[in-house]
């Protein structure tokens, strides 16, 4: 698999879709836990990363994309989610400068450093109902995917059929950390929106990896 920065264009355009379709259901699991406008933030953040989109051509570098995009995410997002995902393709990008297309490895490397972005700076941990009970599993599976010598499409997904796993999990999880931890158990039997648009990211991600291979 190989995917050139025109690609990841694509990609995050199809991206910015699933989120806009998606906004408001985002929106009506965050009512049941924070201030309910989780789908709106994520919609404004990928928005305006479509716009950012315009300013690379052929023969940019998918570095440039990605610090590009963390960037005008933050801008545009004032929440905690702003810091969180611009740490995590910051993070990305510094694992493929130079580079004008991505292989298998270059696809493993980005999600893993960009994930461990998000850890740091966030704080969380598994079983703390936040997104990365969905970018946990993902990353796992695609560590494991690679060692077991699998191939990419097999492996991407498997790892977003873990990050649905993780996703629908944070319903019997209770709320650690944030303005829903203090719900208590009343945080219970509520999907977290952080760990659902996650993994609306990262399907949507591997939809246009695997439908730019077969194209």
């Amino acid at each position: 698999m190989k995917l050139t920065t025109m690609q990841m264009k694509e990609i995050f355009n199809r991206v910015a879709d699933r989120i806009e379709a998606e906004k408001d259901w985002l929106s009506e699991l965050d009512r049941a836990l924070g201030d309910g406008d989780h789908g709106v933030t994520m919609s404004t953040g990928w928005q305006a990363i479509r716009k950012k989109l315009d300013d690379f051509g052929e023969g940019s570098e998918c570095a440039e994309l990605f610090k590009a995009a963390g960037m005008t995410f933050l801008s545009a997002v004032g929440s905690s989610v702003g810091p969180l995902y611009a740490t995590a393709f910051m993070r990305g990008a510094a694992a493929l400068q130079g580079k004008r297309e991505l292989d298998e490895d270059d696809i493993i490397a980005f999600w893993t450093a960009a994930v461990k972005g998000i850890q740091e700076r966030g704080k969380a941990q598994a079983g703390d109902k936040t997104m990365l009970d969905t970018w946990m599993p993902i990353v796992e599976a695609l560590q494991a995917g690679k060692s077991e010598g699998k191939d990419i499409a097999t492996t991407l997904k498997e790892a977003s059929a873990a990050g649905k796993r993780g996703m629908e999990a944070t319903k019997d999880m209770l709320s650690r950390l944030g303005r829903s931890s203090r719900l208590g158990d009343r945080s219970l039997g509520h999907q977290d929106p952080g760990a659902t648009s996650a993994y609306l990211i990262f399907s949507a991600f591997c939809d246009g990896a695997l439908e730019g291979q077969s194209a």
